[in-house]
């Protein structure tokens, strides 16, 4: 009788665990933003780039960017040289949505004010799955490339 009710102990932590790691793995995005920066903006526009790293198992979608910099903030596409707003861009599982310069990148029209080089621009992601994440741009010079430091 001890043994079986042993053995029934070990089998029911062993499937608990066995489900909680089914639940876990891999069913929500896992955000992370890193190199995220501005160049010091030359007129009433501005752009921000950053890196958002999904280490999750299923992917996400950023969906809009909020900034009190401006009331009016885009998400841009660039492909064949030219630039269009889009609704989305795909974080994928286990992947990454690279936001960079001369390719795909945030947009920020009729600036509030001027930020300068050594400042930092606040702003909001928001993800169709996972909570909206707060990020600073820190303000670098207008020629500022990381791919090239």
């Amino acid at each position: 009788m001890n043994r079986r009710t042993a053995l029934a102990g070990v089998v029911a932590l062993t499937t608990g665990l066995t489900l909680a790691g089914c639940s876990s793995s891999g069913s929500e995005p896992v955000l992370k933003v890193t190199g995220a920066f501005m160049p010091q903006p030359v007129s009433d526009m501005a752009a921000g780039f950053l890196v958002v790293r999904n280490s999750g198992g299923t992917s996400d979608r950023l969906t809009s960017v909020t900034s009190p910099l401006s009331d009016n903030v885009t998400i841009h596409e660039s492909k064949n040289q030219t630039m269009r707003m889009v609704s989305s861009f795909e974080v994928p599982a286990d992947g990454e949505l690279d936001l960079e310069r001369g390719g795909n990148h945030i947009m920020f029209m009729k600036l509030k004010q001027q930020p300068k080089q050594g400042e930092k621009v606040p702003v909001e992601l928001h993800f169709e799955k996972a909570d909206p994440i707060k990020v600073d741009l820190p303000v670098k010079e207008t020629t500022y490339n990381p791919k090239k430091q």
